[in-house]
């Protein structure tokens, strides 16, 4: 990505505005998917970054230099976003790309993943005089490129696309989960949490230490679970003696972290007895 050329939008602009809040709404989905993808031994995301916005003052303005470019390699403990810069800044000379960055959520501007759909696979005559091109992995998010890709004329937007190399699809058409429309459950919960409840139920029997185990940021995997939104998950933690009490280094409990989340499917059942 750090070769794809670089779109400039109008920041004050009401709707660009509202694409921020939509994906510092929506982000959760984001590191949902991303906490998953760290899980797979073969990785299903042809692209995985956040936007921020970065900013230095300028010597010859009252206003500060902003530029709105992506990371990677993300982490996310609830409240922070972290990763790598992957863009060569325009004018900013307080950063640099490779630089590790960390941010609160409420100042990410985007988010965006993407996933090849699945395809048969063609063999024989079939696969030897076929024409079609594979499918370009479907884009997750991405509510700021939308905006700007709805103020381009068609040729513009081609080019753009071009560019990225993805499948944007329909501007007024965001999904945030992997087949929103045809799994409307996922919204909900990721089928991997579904699908693994049983594997993890023998790993904790494994290795029942790990309840217990702690981060460096005082995060314990039901802290983890809770973040990611796995019902499943977190349903097994409490189901075999998970403390739901227990605090991280900043004092919240998971049900504190869902809240923080807006996971409405994990609240009652973080609040139930306690």
């Amino acid at each position: 990505m750090e070769n794809n050329p670089i779109f400039f939008a109008d920041g004050a602009d009401s709707e660009m505005i509202e694409a921020y809040q939509k994906a510092q709404q929506t982000f959760k989905y984001f590191w949902r998917e991303q906490s998953w993808e760290y899980r797979r031994i073969i990785p299903a995301l042809a692209v995985s970054c956040v936007k921020v916005a970065f900013s230095q003052k300028d010597p010859t303005s009252e206003s500060p230099i902003i530029e709105h470019m992506w990371i990677n390699d993300i982490d996310f403990d609830g409240d922070y976003v972290k990763g790598y810069l992957i863009n060569e800044p325009n004018e900013l000379t307080n950063i640099q790309v490779g630089d590790y960055v960390e941010v609160p959520l409420n100042e990410i501007s985007d988010w965006l993943f993407a996933i090849t759909p699945a395809t048969k696979k063609s063999t024989g005559l079939s696969k030897l005089f076929s024409s079609s091109a594979d499918p370009l992995p479907k884009v997750y998010g991405g509510f700021t490129i939308q905006k700007m890709r709805s103020d381009m004329l068609p040729a513009e937007r081609k080019d753009h696309d071009s560019a990225w190399q993805l499948d944007f699809g329909d501007v007024n058409d965001i999904e945030v989960v992997y087949e929103q429309k045809e799994k409307p459950e996922n919204l909900i919960e990721h089928p991997m949490s579904r699908n693994m409840k049983e594997d993890f139920i023998k790993f904790l029997k494994e290795y029942p230490d790990e309840m217990t185990n702690a981060d460096e940021n005082g995060l314990t995997i039901l802290h983890k679970e809770t973040i990611a939104g796995n019902l499943s998950s977190v349903e097994v933690l409490l189901e075999n003696g998970a403390d739901r009490n227990l605090k991280a280094n900043n004092g919240k409990t998971a049900l504190d972290f869902a809240r923080q989340l807006n996971w409405e499917h994990l609240i009652p059942v973080l609040e139930k007895n306690n």
